[in-house]
């Protein structure tokens, strides 16, 4: 018969084995999501921010992240969260012109010709252009993702490269 103490003596050392799996995860997974959320925000200060925010998440989450998805479900979080803060950003300064401020501005300008054509784009199509051509995903998985139909995922795309040629 196991005692109240077995049982909390096993579920410590499970999960400080998790910790180690996620240390493990996250230090192989963190140049990639860097990248990437260097591509979505233009800021590199903001990149770091994004992906502290992201990782923090799936380590609250890690015990219900399949082992087979943890890419999948860590890159879709990193968006999301891209997502999300661009449209708190965008609300912002909405409302910082209709009383007259100036939206506040992060960091300097971002350096590589890549990452200003892509932050010139509104935040859906660089989305779907980080994830297909930086991150080599397909449209099908971009869908996925982000919980889109393949069509949205193609229209985004078009528009997105259709924008940058003309720039």
């Amino acid at each position: 018969m196991t005692t109240r103490a077995d049982r909390r003596t096993r579920h410590r050392a499970g999960r400080s084995g998790r910790r180690s799996e996620f240390g493990g995860y996250a230090a192989v997974a963190w140049p990639r999501l860097l990248r990437t959320a260097h591509l979505l925000t233009g800021d590199p200060a903001e990149a770091d921010a994004l992906t502290r925010t992201t990782l923090s998440d799936a380590y609250a989450h890690w015990r219900r992240i399949p082992g087979n998805d943890t890419d999948f479900y860590v890159r879709r979080l990193l968006v999301r969260h891209h997502l999300g803060r661009h449209v708190g950003r965008t609300l912002g300064r909405t409302l910082g012109r209709r009383v007259g401020r100036r939206p506040h501005r992060t960091g300097p300008a971002p350096q590589a010709p890549l990452a200003r054509a892509l932050a010139a784009l509104p935040a859906r199509q660089r989305v779907v252009l980080v994830l297909r051509l930086g991150e080599d995903l397909g449209r099908l998985e971009i869908a996925e993702m982000l919980g889109w139909s393949v069509g949205a995922v193609k229209s985004y795309e078009r528009r997105g490269l259709k924008a940058l040629g003309a720039a």
